[in-house]
């Protein structure tokens, strides 16, 4: 795990949880969610996602994260906290699936909680759990000024999949 110096620990965290319905069974969902080759496909931006502890997707995985937005580049390291079942294939009825991961930069630290459940016999709900904590002057205003920000891009993630998983759509075809 990655300690940040975020000053005092009792610092208030933004947090919301955002969520969407996927028109696919959960196993396939989640076999999409977690295959390394389809995330530039719908996490927009994404310049680079590469292990450099561990496995992809695999708890203990640390991985070097690179975002581009515009000519501002970001940089960080994911961690991954939770991933139950580890085998995501045979996956029995009412099976939940969890996926955790705590994501550092300079000056931010993020845990996303993700829930995966059967909400139809062709369908599946994706829950996200996000918690921010903002050290430094910047990010600190940043949290504070545009925390709606955050949501939207969470929603916009989720949204860009759920057009890849059901209709095969990659956002770097829409730019």
């Amino acid at each position: 795990m990655h300690a940040l110096s975020l000053g005092n620990p009792e610092q208030p965290a933004m947090k919301y949880t955002v969520s969407i319905e996927v028109a696919l069974p959960l196993e396939r969902v989640v076999q999409l969610l977690s295959d390394p080759a389809h995330m530039p496909k719908w996490l927009r931006g994404l310049v680079l996602h590469e292990p450099l502890r561990g496995e992809h997707g695999q708890v203990g995985t640390e991985s070097r994260v690179v975002f581009q937005a515009g000519k501002q580049e970001m940089e960080c390291t994911e961690t991954i906290t939770r991933r139950e079942p580890a085998d995501l294939h045979g996956l029995p009825e009412g099976q939940v699936v969890h996926f955790d991961r705590e994501i550092v930069a300079e000056g931010m630290w993020n845990a996303v909680r993700d829930r995966l459940t059967q909400s139809g016999p062709e369908t599946t709900l994706w829950v996200s759990e996000n918690e921010y904590r903002f050290s430094g002057v910047m990010m600190r205003l940043v949290g504070l000024l545009m925390p709606g920000t955050f949501r939207k891009q969470s929603q916009q993630h989720m949204q860009d999949f759920k057009a890849f998983a059901e209709q095969g759509r990659d956002v770097r075809e829409a730019n």
